[in-house]
């Protein structure tokens, strides 16, 4: 199965169990609503295209990582767009969960999936309880305090917000979690896979702050100009868009390099091209071209 699909597949159990009887109408609702229809699911991928690299010895353990991750990041998402933080009425072409459902049913949503994303990874117990600690801990760390994403929103509570924490925690931390989940759940050491998912974690952040100074709305698919309108640490600021864009080649090719050996790593190495060209907003793409 394509790794697409099996996200897809992965999520859709996940969040038909949280819709199970019983639950709230609105709040059932809400759940699908902010997973689906699909984002770029660029961690869960990222995730099982490791995993695959490591041999994929474990699929259904892959899987519920994946799954655990893009939930964790949907969540992020939810929370992020509120009236206290961004207050984006738009998210994904379409309007956000606050937006749809209200506030206080949005607080709930973004919460619940938390939640959910750590029993997605229950079932792997059966099968092997070391490694669902391993997955567990991974999880855990890229969404708490100190470095998670809990973590990266906070950093927008503070006065002077240190740029490199900040990315690193709002955004590194779920990639990090995506690659590091990846190995273990094919069996390999989570450590040596950290390397990759930090630099493509910042490579993305630094991409993101470009598109929010050089796309419209419609290509972005939520609000633009949000960094500067609330003073928030961005790269194209600190580097202008020539710097940003010098700066997101330099960890696109230090991610490349970071992969480590394992069976797939050469078809690794060209997904990962593949997949970061896509990380250019599409005015750099065209003057690259």
């Amino acid at each position: 199965m394509q790794i697409a699909a099996r996200i897809e597949e992965a999520l859709d159990r996940a969040v038909t169990q949280a819709q199970g009887p019983g639950a709230p109408p609105l709040l059932a609702s809400a759940l699908r609503y902010a997973v689906f229809p699909a984002g770029h699911r660029i961690r869960p991928q990222l995730c099982l295209a490791v995993a695959t690299a490591c041999g994929d010895r474990d699929p259904e353990s892959a899987d519920a990582a994946a799954a655990a991750i893009e939930l964790m990041h949907c969540a992020s998402l939810v929370h992020d767009d509120l009236p206290c933080f961004d207050d984006a009425g738009l998210r994904r072409g379409k309007a956000s969960v606050h937006a749809e459902f209200g506030a206080p049913l949005a607080v709930l949503t973004g919460d619940a999936l938390i939640v959910h994303a750590f029993a997605t990874l229950a079932p792997v117990a059966a099968r092997d309880p070391a490694r669902m600690a391993t997955l567990l801990r991974i999880v855990a760390e890229a969404v708490g305090s100190p470095h998670g994403i809990v973590a990266g929103q906070a950093w927008e509570c503070e006065v002077a917000v240190p740029l490199a924490d900040y990315q690193r925690a709002k955004t590194g931390a779920l990639f990090v979690a995506a690659t590091r989940a990846g190995a273990a759940a094919a069996g390999f050491d989570a450590e040596p896979w950290r390397m990759l998912g930090e630099k493509l974690g910042e490579a993305y952040q630094v991409a993101d702050d470009l598109r929010d100074v050089l796309c419209d709305e419609e290509e972005l698919g939520k609000p633009i100009g949000q960094d500067a309108a609330r003073l928030r640490p961005s790269a194209a600021a600190q580097l202008g868009v020539s710097g940003a864009k010098s700066r997101l080649e330099e960890l696109v090719k230090a991610a490349v390099g970071s992969i480590p050996d394992c069976p797939g790593a050469a078809e690794l190495r060209v997904l990962i091209k593949a997949q970061t060209s896509l990380f250019f907003p599409k005015q750099l793409a065209r003057e690259a071209a």
